[in-house]
């Protein structure tokens, strides 16, 4: 039996779960993403609507879903599902975007939209409480678990200094479409949660990132592992006590989004957005420096939209 089809019935069997950026300063140029999609623009950055609203006026820039996701293709779509906590404390990615987003690769043709994150509380209540579980299922997509060792495979990790190898979720390894989607959040050991550091839940051994650099770890991963779409979710924004959260007292409506193929600008644009300079977020740096992609916001061509 193929691994995808082993997969496909496994995953179908009943084991499912019940500060602001300045828009008008960034400036011109074309980057390169995972895929081979040419866009005419390097990033999306939107404000001032819903959350699917945002999404549907910044894809539409970059020629729809269909750019992205072909008939029959499988796609994985990874938000930040890692806590028990409800949309109003913007510790997990809004649940009105995932949906919005799982609907336009369904209507793109997509074959199966499967969605998962490697949760640090109960997945099971993680996907519920988040809103996400609903969200996807009534887009038509398919909530999936990653909370045990058997749904990874170990990977060679290319160009890592410090991680050589990791074990990674066999979706993401399988399917043909991979969209990332991270809430932008205060994060007491990364600084922030974005793009690359979102990835770490897709991979199993990510205790190993903590205790050997884990901005370096971040960094080594993006050169290996690069989503063809990336979407970075500031609708809110948790400022502080992250990644969990505390109180709402610590959330900021922000109405903001941004969408490019190149997690490492994404992830210099959504530190200016939080309010800091991207040369202090480790991770970046590193992975600028490693080729990862291009955190010099002023060489690109970004499309501002506001709603």
């Amino acid at each position: 039996m193929k691994r995808r089809d082993f997969l496909t019935k496994t995953f179908g069997a009943g084991v499912l779960a019940s500060g602001a950026i300045s828009f008008g300063n960034f400036s011109n140029l074309k980057a390169a993403g995972a895929s081979n999609h040419k866009a005419a623009y390097d990033m999306v950055a939107i404000r001032g609507g819903e959350p699917e609203v945002m999404f549907d006026r910044g894809i539409q820039s970059l020629g729809g879903m269909k750019s992205f996701v072909k008939p029959n293709q499988t796609v994985i779509v990874k938000p930040n599902i890692g806590w028990d906590r409800g949309p109003e404390l913007a510790a997990n990615t809004n649940p009105q975007l995932i949906g919005r987003i799982v609907e336009h690769c369904v209507k793109a043709g997509a074959k199966k939209v499967y969605v998962f994150d490697y949760t640090c509380d109960n997945w099971q209540k993680c996907y519920s409480n988040s809103g996400i579980e609903k969200a996807v299922k009534d887009a038509g997509g398919t909530m999936v678990p990653a909370n045990t060792e058997n749904f990874y495979q170990k990977t060679s990790q290319v160009g890592g200094r410090r991680l050589k190898e990791v074990k990674e979720h066999e979706l993401i390894l399988e399917s043909d479409v991979f969209i990332n989607v991270p809430v932008l959040k205060n994060h007491g050991g990364a600084t922030l949660t974005m793009t690359m550091k979102n990835l770490m839940g897709i991979v199993w051994d990510r205790r190993f990132w903590h205790k050997n650099d884990l901005h370096q770890c971040i960094a080594d991963f993006a050169t290996y592992r690069k989503p063809d779409l990336n979407i970075l979710d500031a609708y809110r924004v948790m400022k502080k006590n992250g990644p969990k959260g505390v109180s709402v007292e610590d959330v900021t409506t922000m109405k903001a989004q941004l969408i490019s193929t190149d997690m490492v600008s994404i992830d210099a644009a959504g530190a200016k957005l939080f309010g800091l300079d991207p040369e202090t977020i480790g991770y970046i740096k590193l992975a600028h420096e490693m080729n990862a992609g291009n955190m010099n916001l002023d060489e690109l061509n970004i499309n501002r939209i506001k709603i």
